[in-house]
């Protein structure tokens, strides 16, 4: 998943434009490390550094750190003013680029930390604590480490940090976080199919409450507003403003309308397009009026006038035309792409068959002679051609029809033998 090079991404679209001669370097750096964690340092040396090269920089605490420029120039500047920190604010500094030693420890400092975290995890339960550590984090020179963890409430964690002291050998710092932070830390996929937001760009975690479903009428079904954090998608959010500047033109508290007919009650209302639908009961077509139109009746009804039959009021060609389509159903599954399959299959059988047995040409109009499956015994009457010009007669049974020729040939045979059985005429 997400861990590494697109967690936090930022394009500098000033890369490519040429400064002026006497144009002189930002000297602030933006500096990205592991999870959603970025910080600013200075670059005392003016060190010529890339987007996404490995720095040794000044960490909180003592000892150093290693991470990646994310963000060089002027857009670092932007990157202040937008997170409200001043270049006087900014005191931390880069030391130097890493050289092998330093990316080597760096590069074991990381593969500690899936094992450090299981640890960490068993003394926990050890010690009966209920929090559980989703995350660790080491710092570049392998002295410290910080614990992420989640809780319910607080947790009194004291003899836990003496137990992983003598285990781990290393500075420990807990630090907890919430359902969305750790989300974003251990990444994952959507239900949209994509990347989660958490991990990837979003770093302002906004409180989502219902309403923001409900305005956007969208059904409150918890398993699907929620995101994998278990709380509700931060996606509710995006489209959130655009709906309630919809929702301004929109009347309040509208939900039926009384006219001569009867009463029409709301079922449907549709933002943008600032249609609302009614129906009146026991009816099955819904009735679109536009949302003045609708304004306007209410504003009769509160009169005392109720208007006649509203069936006549919609007055919206798009609705006319979705009415006025014919919809062709016909290769709706795709038919013709299924079709195509078995005109393949048939054709195969014909090749094979015509490999195996050569038959004769047929004209147009004419058709094969069929050998007949019972050919006539000796002494029997001559069976008649199937002809389609010639008229068939079965003079043995002429009311029961073309009847299968087992029962046929069935009762010939009992025929003979009642003939082989009766006495000889006298000659």
């Amino acid at each position: 998943m997400t861990s590494g090079c697109n967690k936090l991404d930022v394009y500098d679209w000033l890369s490519d434009m040429d400064m002026p001669s006497n144009y002189k370097p930002f000297n602030i750096v933006e500096v990205r490390f592991k999870g959603s964690r970025k910080d600013f340092f200075i670059n005392v040396d003016n060190t010529y550094l890339e987007m996404g090269e490995m720095v040794v920089v000044e960490p909180s605490t003592g000892g150093y750190d290693v991470g990646h420029v994310s963000l060089t120039g002027e857009l670092v500047r932007l990157q202040l003013k937008k997170n409200n920190v001043t270049p006087e604010m900014v005191t931390k500094k880069i030391y130097r680029k890493p050289n092998e030693m330093d990316v080597e420890k760096y590069n074991a400092a990381k593969d500690l930390e899936w094992e450090t975290m299981h640890k960490a995890r068993k003394l926990a339960l050890d010690l009966g604590l209920s929090m559980k550590i989703s995350d660790v984090d080491y710092q570049g020179d392998k002295t410290k480490a910080t614990f992420y963890y989640t809780a319910e409430g607080r947790v009194d964690f004291r003899e836990l940090i003496k137990k992983m002291a003598e285990s781990f050998r290393i500075r420990i710092e807990m630090r907890q976080i919430g359902m969305r932070q750790e989300a974003s830390r251990l990444g994952g996929i959507g239900s949209c199919g994509r990347e989660l937001c958490c991990s990837t760009w979003l770093t302002d975690f906004k409180t989502v409450s219902t309403s923001a479903a409900r305005y956007q009428n969208l059904s409150l079904n918890t398993l699907k507003l929620a995101g994998q954090c278990g709380k509700l998608k931060c996606c509710l959010n995006y489209e959130l403003d655009s709906y309630m500047d919809a929702l301004k033109d929109i009347p309040n508290n509208i939900d039926r309308i009384e006219t001569q007919k009867g009463v029409a009650y709301l079922q449907k209302t549709d933002i943008f397009k600032k249609m609302m639908w009614f129906s009146f009961p026991g009816a099955e077509n819904w009735i679109a009026i536009p949302v003045q139109q609708v304004k306007e009746l209410v504003e009769m009804n509160k009169q005392g006038i109720k208007p006649e039959a509203i069936s006549s009021a919609v007055d919206n060609d798009e609705v006319r035309e979705e009415k006025n389509i014919n919809y062709d159903y016909e290769n709706v599954v795709g038919q013709d792409s299924l079709t195509r399959l078995d005109d393949r299959n048939k054709r195969k059988k014909k090749r094979k068959s015509k490999s195996n047995t050569v038959k004769p040409e047929n004209k147009a109009g004419q058709k094969t002679e069929k050998s007949d499956p019972n050919p006539p015994k000796q002494g029997g009457k001559p069976q008649v051609a199937n002809d389609s010009t010639a008229p068939t007669v079965n003079k043995d049974n002429k009311e029961g029809g073309n009847r299968p020729k087992k029962r046929f040939n069935r009762h010939r045979n009992k025929n003979k033998g009642n003939n082989n059985n009766a006495a000889p005429k006298a000659e």
